[in-house]
């Protein structure tokens, strides 16, 4: 199990998170910041340039996920995890990355008043061999707090055991962890746990369409980036019924007929993922009234649109949109395409 600590920078998350392994038995920090550290060594400088954060790189997020699985594989127990996590892409990529290894996550939040907060960040101590480390690490820590806000009204509240430290010292603090940890006031993380694929997988992807010709996508909330309705195929299961399964239990959707195929895509293998074959299918056109009823099935989708073609440039990744680019050529054709990495062949 995770004990995950999330606050604003300043909240006293590490320094509460040393005191929670001494009340919680079998229990390790794991300290994420030292996986950015270590990145500053191992990327060359050009794509370290490239962001302003190194949550922003994909490696590290990927790397925090494979990292808390080895310590857990090694140690056992729990594993306490101070860690700033203010956009809930990266928040859902790393929880559900860990899911998918059954790995339960709670997700505590230090919530101290914006004044204590601000007072906490002006008196922390700052590394002095840090160059102009005093204003760089406080002004950094002062930027955030907006952020902070933002994400306190839109999605933290909701997702996890609020905690408000102003008041107490670390020690009191771990206390109340420590309690909402052992009583389950601090439960698990609501996220789907989609076991990570263990060679080649198919996969069938369903395009719906609205009266205007746009295509439906949902926003999984375990993967960055957004998808098509649709998902992996199971043992046994027919392609194309596994779209019309995955459609249904997405959407609420319940399709009548067996789609059409569109496109055949070979995606390589790109460690640590294996790819496999994607199949992408013509669901048809809903009516508005149809429109109107999409539904999304608690904690694995957290929200869909219907999108234009340009549209979905900005929210898919690129493989995903040369995937669908190709798929209205042929719906437009129709005739089914065969693709490799999104590129048709033949």
């Amino acid at each position: 199990m995770i004990v995950w600590i999330n606050g604003a920078f300043g909240a006293g998350k590490t320094t509460t998170a040393r005191e929670l392994i001494d009340l919680i038995p079998n229990s390790t920090l794991f300290d994420p910041e030292l996986i950015g550290g270590e990145l500053s060594y191992l990327l060359p400088p050009k794509r370290l340039a490239e962001v302003t954060d190194f949550q922003d790189l994909p490696i590290w997020r990927r790397l925090v996920v494979d990292t808390a699985a080895a310590l857990l594989a090694e140690l056992g127990g729990v594993l306490v995890v101070p860690m700033t996590l203010l956009r809930q892409e990266y928040r859902d990529e790393i929880f559900g990355g860990l899911a998918s290894r059954r790995i339960p996550v709670r997700h505590v939040l230090l919530a101290p008043a914006e004044t204590i907060l601000r007072a906490r960040i002006a008196s922390r101590d700052v590394p002095p061999d840090i160059p102009d480390g005093e204003i760089r690490i406080r002004q950094w820590s002062y930027d955030h707090i907006e952020p902070y806000q933002a994400a306190l009204g839109s999605w933290l509240t909701s997702d996890a055991h609020l905690v408000d430290n102003g008041p107490l010292t670390p020690y009191e603090t771990a206390v109340r962890i420590a309690e909402a940890v052992r009583t389950g006031d601090a439960p698990v993380c609501d996220i789907v746990q989609s076991p990570e694929p263990t060679s080649e997988t198919v996969a069938s992807g369903v395009l719906l369409f609205d009266e205007q010709d746009r295509v439906l996508l949902v926003d999984p909330t375990y993967k960055p980036g957004w998808e098509f309705p649709g998902g992996v195929v199971e043992s046994g299961e027919a392609p194309a019924r596994a779209g019309i399964r995955e459609v249904a239990e997405e959407t609420g959707i319940r399709l009548q007929e067996v789609p059409r195929l569109l496109v055949v895509d070979w995606e390589p293998p790109a460690p640590p993922g294996y790819g496999g074959l994607r199949l992408l299918y013509d669901g048809g056109r809903l009516d508005s009234g149809e429109a109107r009823q999409v539904l999304l099935p608690g904690p694995e989708l957290r929200d869909w649109r219907f999108v234009t073609e340009a549209e979905a440039a900005s929210l898919l990744p690129p493989v995903r949109y040369e995937r669908l680019r190709w798929a209205l050529r042929a719906r437009e054709r129709g005739a089914a395409l065969y693709l490799e990495a999104g590129v048709p062949v033949g």
